[in-house]
């Protein structure tokens, strides 16, 4: 598999980042972009997931506070990519995404850590009608315990910026893939591809005094449901890539017409449940 990156800027103002879930597909797109933008970058994921990889990086499972505490001595910002990306069942997703935020925060308060750019997702707001466009000042509306668990972690955010003083962006990603292209119909509002990915968590790190905001992570398409130019405005985001130029060929590919699926926002995350299996959608983050 060949991830495309976009360099980016070369400077940003921490000495040391540290990059969560460096074994996953965004972690691996984001890496070298943010090795040649700090003194030091710390990659950090599950020992097996590193391995697999060949990734030199420092195991910690989040759920492991005394573990987490030790990876964010000395950090002095995280871009927070780890954790379960798709709909399960609540255990796992408890673990990585509930423990494993709770832990980043309170490990990150502890050692003075100034900013976490943090992973949530479209999935927070997955059950609005596709009909509908919506800004971050909308009300949540998450469509299962994922959405859920990262409405949890912009809580969190919002707590610790008010009472502590750690900057947060909230950057609720859309369809981000391995193979940098929308995969259906419902990906032309959604996709960010991987050079907008690097452009907009540079810009989620480099943006001055950002306090706590929430974005929506996507590219520049034209079939978006999200008011993003505010968010976008004070990042300094422009994102460069456009999923219209993919909207013959996916056109076709969606759900069974009315069904939740094809209705909301969420897409096949409403079809996921209950969960008396494991079943979950293809990879990467959508």
């Amino acid at each position: 598999m060949t991830l495309r990156t976009d360099p980016g800027p070369v400077a940003l103002p921490y000495r040391t980042l540290l990059l969560t879930g460096a074994a996953g597909t965004l972690g691996r797109v984001l890496t070298p972009a943010l090795r040649a933008q700090v003194p030091k970058l710390v990659l950090s994921d599950l020992g097996p997931a590193l391995a697999a990889r060949g990734i030199d990086g420092v195991p910690c499972d989040l759920a492991d506070a005394a573990g987490v505490r030790a990876l964010l001595q000395g950090v002095d910002a995280v871009v927070h990519m780890g954790g379960v990306s798709y709909e399960i069942a609540y255990e796992p997703i408890l673990q990585a995404n509930i423990r494993g935020v709770h832990n980043l925060y309170e490990a990150a308060r502890r050692a003075g850590t100034r900013r976490i750019v943090f992973a949530s997702s479209n999935h927070v707001t997955g059950c609005y009608d596709q009909s509908e466009r919506i800004s971050p000042a909308d009300a949540p509306r998450p469509d299962g315990h994922y959405g859920a668990s990262k409405l949890y972690g912009e809580a969190l955010g919002r707590l610790y910026f008010d009472r502590y003083g750690i900057e947060t962006v909230c950057l609720r990603i859309g369809t981000a893939t391995a193979d940098d292209r929308p995969p259906d119909r419902r990906a032309l509002a959604s996709w960010l591809s991987q050079a907008d990915l690097v452009r907009l968590v540079h810009a989620s790190l480099a943006a001055p005094q950002v306090g706590f905001l929430v974005a929506f992570g996507i590219s520049a398409n034209s079939r978006r449901w999200y008011d993003t130019e505010a968010a976008w405005a004070r990042l300094g985001y422009v994102p460069q890539d456009s999923a219209d130029i993919f909207a013959e060929h996916v056109q076709h590919l969606a759900p069974p017409a009315g069904s939740l699926a094809a209705l909301k926002q969420g897409g096949i995350f409403l079809g996921i449940g209950p969960f008396d299996d494991d079943a979950r959608p293809s990879a990467g983050a959508s």
